[in-house]
Formats: structure tokens, C-alpha cells, sequence
């Protein structure tokens, strides 16, 4: 009988263990989801999420970081901006100012990776600019990243979506039964 006991004893530590798990997954879920949705909006002035996939930021930001950016009116050195096209083939680039030049009355910022020896080759203009890098989230980037594909989404959103649909939908099924008796 003893044996009983402890054996269900683990087993329910066991089952809140996996309770626990389960409400982690769904809230990691439910983050990168509002993530993608929130930076997909095309507002003026909205915050932006992006990936940064590449080291030239390391140590201050990693690999696989997603960066919450916000379009500035004024840009200083030492500001940490993320500047350049946003399509499939290209992505922006993350970088600190580390001077500003005045061309003809336009402000030039020169952009250097803190991993990375030299300047940027390239000036950047005020227009180039997506905006300033305001936090850091090491290796969420890469579920963002992942959850923008068709596969990712499907994977991260929809599935997990149904596997809640289906869990409320049993429970429900399960407490018309009870009432019925």
C-alpha cells in the first residue's frame, strides 16, 4: 500500500511538472504570436521586431536576437539603429553610430558592428533608417524568425491552436455529459 502511495505521489508531481510545461509552451506561444502580429502592422511610428542574423553585434547583441526598434526624429553616436531594406533576399542591418558627418546640410551616420574591426563602408542617410534599437531578446529571434514562414506558422500558431480548440472542446463534450446523467 505504501508503495501505492508514493507511486501516485510521483505521478502527480509528474503530471504538474508537465501542467506547468504545457502553460510555459502556450505562453512562449502565445509571445512570439503577438511578436509577429504587433511588428506585421505597416504604422508610421510603430515599433518593429527584427532578427538579427549575424554576429557583427556580438557581445552586446547575439545571434538569433529579435531587437524592438522605433522610428526617431534624432539619431546620436553610440545609438544602436537598424537601417537598410527589409525583403526576402535582404535583410536590415543592425549596427552602432559611430559618427556623424553633415553633407550638404543632410546628416550621414557611419555604422560599425561592435564585433567588427572597421566602419561600415557604406554611409547611411536619415531615410535609410528603420529606427532605434530601444531591447534586446537573445534567441527569440529565431522563433520569429521561424514563425514568419508558412511552415513556422503552421507549426507555432495553427497547430497549437487546435490541440487548445480540441482540449476545451473534450472538456465541454465531457461536462454535457456529467449534467446529462
Amino acid at each position: 500500500m505504501l508503495k501505492g502511495l508514493k507511486r501516485k505521489s510521483k505521478m502527480n508531481k509528474f503530471k504538474a511538472i508537465l501542467k506547468v510545461i504545457y502553460y510555459l509552451l502556450l505562453a512562449f506561444i502565445a509571445l512570439v504570436a503577438i511578436l509577429v502580429i504587433v511588428s506585421a502592422f505597416p504604422i508610421t511610428g510603430n515599433y518593429k521586431l527584427m532578427t538579427v542574423l549575424s554576429g557583427s553585434m556580438e557581445p552586446s547583441i547575439k545571434i538569433g536576437s529579435i531587437v524592438m526598434v522605433k522610428p526617431m526624429s534624432v539619431y546620436n553616436i553610440n545609438d544602436v539603429i537598424t537601417f537598410g531594406p527589409y525583403s526576402k533576399i535582404k535583410s536590415p542591418i543592425t549596427h552602432r553610430i559611430v559618427d556623424i558627418k553633415v553633407n550638404n546640410g543632410n546628416e550621414l551616420y557611419i555604422t560599425k558592428g561592435d564585433a567588427n574591426d572597421t566602419p561600415d563602408m557604406r554611409e547611411i542617410t536619415k531615410r535609410d533608417i528603420v529606427g532605434k534599437v530601444f531591447f534586446s531578446v537573445p534567441f527569440i529571434g529565431y522563433a520569429v524568425d521561424f514563425a514568419r514562414k508558412p511552415y513556422g506558422f503552421a507549426l507555432l500558431i495553427i497547430i497549437p491552436a487546435l490541440i487548445i480548440i480540441y482540449d476545451e472542446a473534450r472538456k465541454i463534450f465531457g461536462e454535457i455529459k456529467r449534467l446529462k446523467k
